[in-house]
């Protein structure tokens, strides 16, 4: 007996196309074939073709259909989109972002009609009975003059801002939350030197934003700013990037005058008139800053206090009710190019201790810790605590950044001889 031939047979990749093509071609055609005679026959689908047949095809088509037996309307149901990170964060900060009204009694005129000449008959034979327009005051009025923004800091009602937003010492402020519920809030500190505010309202269990780290951030990242933009638009936000860390600024405000604000945050997300005192938030909804300034006539460049700043601020205020500011007692110039070529100076940095223009403007204040501790006009302070002090690192903010009763020592040039000073701070008044 002959054994059987084995075979090995090659099939080509073309002809297995074409098989399988072919049978799933008869698979398919038998089961529509199968449901649209169970259809004709009996006007629907029954249980067996919706529990057997449809799945398998659902499966085939890589959809999630729902167990339709019994709705007419079933559908698939596309996956919801995924989470956006800004609006999340918009949702967890905004009930904590508060619109700050400001207000204050205004004098109320009236326009009376008078004889020209108070009645006098001399004027009268030349004007006969012309009148003109004259206003007394009639009282005062309680009016709205302006407004801002802040954010709540803590449960109990704690509210930050900026100082030149509550500066006017004899305006009322109304703060109005998200839910619409207002109250006259009191102001219980200003810096002295910061633009920085506390306020407080008597509420409980609000929303409130929490601190992120300002120390960290980057060139480039992302945050939001939110706030009462115009005074007319609550609650309002824009997104952009940090632009700059670390920037110095001179800063008008709306009453006039101007004031230095050093290591400030430079961002491209719109700050409008309005927004002063919002929050300058990461993508985690915590605030990195405080919505200070704006360019005006700018592409998008504002500017926003830290952080750090901030929350250094509102602690001093929750745990001792008052903000302070350290004190050094001298007046003076940052020494530029101009000036060293113009007064052939010895060196082209540091402060050079000078007087003001006006009377009794003197370049150290009688008593203070500087006229202490041995410095003069004419004096070049070089370094503080062996740092240089140039235009990006002024002898102001670093003072700004120390409290009383620090100990900085001093590198100062006195009549061409460089010694040290130590000086200790006491409390700007």
């Amino acid at each position: 007996m002959s054994e059987p031939i084995i075979r090995k047979t090659v099939t080509s990749p073309a002809f297995s196309s074409v098989v399988v093509t072919v049978v799933l071609s008869s698979i398919i055609s038998s089961v529509f074939g199968f449901i649209g005679g169970t259809v004709a026959s009996n006007g629907q689908l029954s249980d067996a073709v919706f529990s057997n047949v449809m799945p398998g095809i659902a499966r085939m088509r890589g959809t999630a259909w729902q167990d339709a037996r019994g709705d007419k309307d079933a559908v698939a149901r596309p996956a919801p989109p995924p989470s956006d990170p800004v609006v999340d964060a918009v949702a967890k900060a905004s009930p904590a972002v508060v619109s700050i009204v400001i207000s204050k009694d205004m004098p109320v005129y009236e326009q009376q009609d008078v004889p020209v000449g108070g009645g006098d008959p001399f004027f009268q034979q030349f004007f006969g009975g012309m009148t003109v327009p004259q206003y007394t005051q009639k009282g005062t009025q309680k009016q709205d003059v302006g407004a801002g923004s802040g954010y709540v800091v803590s449960s109990d009602g704690y509210i930050v801002t900026n100082r030149h937003v509550v500066e006017d010492v004899k305006a009322e402020y109304t703060v109005t939350l998200t839910d619409k519920r207002k109250f006259v809030a009191k102001v219980l500190a200003r810096d002295p030197v910061n633009d920085i505010a506390v306020l407080k309202i008597d509420a409980k269990d609000l929303p409130f934003l929490t601190f992120g780290d300002s120390d960290a951030l980057k060139p480039g990242q992302k945050v939001i700013a939110i706030g009462f933009a115009l005074g007319q638009f609550s609650n309002t936000v824009s997104t952009g990037i940090v632009s700059g860390l670390s920037r110095s600024i001179q800063a008008g405000g709306s009453q006039g005058g101007a004031e230095n604000l050093y290591d400030v945050i430079q961002t491209d997300a719109a700050i409008n008139p309005g927004n002063s005192g919002g929050p300058l938030l990461d993508m985690n909804a915590h605030v990195i800053g405080m919505n200070v300034a704006m360019v005006q006539g700018s592409q998008s460049i504002g500017f926003a206090i830290p952080a750090k700043d901030v929350s250094r601020a509102y602690q001093k205020v929750k745990n001792g009710g008052t903000i302070t500011a350290a004190y050094l007692g001298v007046r003076y110039v940052m020494i530029t190019k101009d000036l060293v070529d113009k007064n052939q100076l010895s060196v082209d940095h540091g402060a050079l201790v000078s007087r003001g223009q006006g009377a009794g403007e003197l370049a150290i204040a009688p008593g203070s810790p500087a006229d202490i501790a041995g410095l003069a006009e004419n004096d070049i302070i070089l370094q503080v605590n062996g740092k240089d002090l140039t235009s990006d690192y002024p002898l102001t903010q670093v003072v700004s950044q120390a409290a009383p009763g620090d100990k900085i020592t001093l590198t100062v040039l006195h009549k061409g001889v460089q010694k040290k000073v130590e000086v200790t701070l006491t409390t700007r008044k």
